[in-house]
């Protein structure tokens, strides 16, 4: 985007300032969050919520859900006011890499599952710093395979957290 003279962008905006949004992208920045939140209360209800003296394993993943419920109506509603479309700021190369962060993790939960802990940690791990945090290969993979060791060693190794694990299986 070129500023003109003036310090304005083409559209006559201050060029230093991000360009706003609109109504849609306000609404659409919380209706996202609470969908989100629907979709992972179904499953937290059954794991089962127990009480609150005796709690379930879905009592605290259904607790965050409805706080995403919330958190996504209340922006929902500000967005429908004039208030709040102007905090709304439009899709840029950085909301790609929001994006890619988040379906990178939705694939590591899948994953982890399927083949344990370690190849998911390290390719994630891999694929933050390589491709959005713009690392060199090297340190790349020197950080990506410590680290996912450090996890192991405390988690697995020293706190005996019964994740799903190749190695030592």
């Amino acid at each position: 985007m070129t500023a003109d003279l003036d310090g304005r962008d083409p559209d006559g905006l201050p060029a230093d300032e991000p360009r706003q949004g609109g109504p849609a992208l306000a609404v659409a920045a919380g209706a996202v969050p609470a969908l989100i939140g629907l979709a992972a209360l179904w499953p937290a209800v059954g794991l089962g919520l127990g009480s609150l003296t005796e709690p379930g394993p879905g009592l605290w993943p259904a607790f965050v859900a409805v706080l995403l419920v919330a958190a996504g109506a209340v922006i929902v509603r500000g967005a429908l006011t004039a208030r709040g479309t102007a905090d709304t700021e439009a899709f840029t190369r950085g909301t790609a890499a929001v994006a890619l962060g988040a379906a990178s993790l939705a694939a590591y939960t899948f994953l982890f599952e399927l083949v344990g802990f370690e190849i998911p940690t390290v390719l994630l791990l891999a694929g933050w710093l390589r491709f959005l945090g713009g690392e060199k290969w090297i340190t790349t993979a020197v950080v990506a395979v410590l680290a996912t060791v450090a996890a192991h060693l405390l988690f697995i190794t020293a706190l005996g957290v019964p994740l799903p694990h190749l190695i030592g299986s």
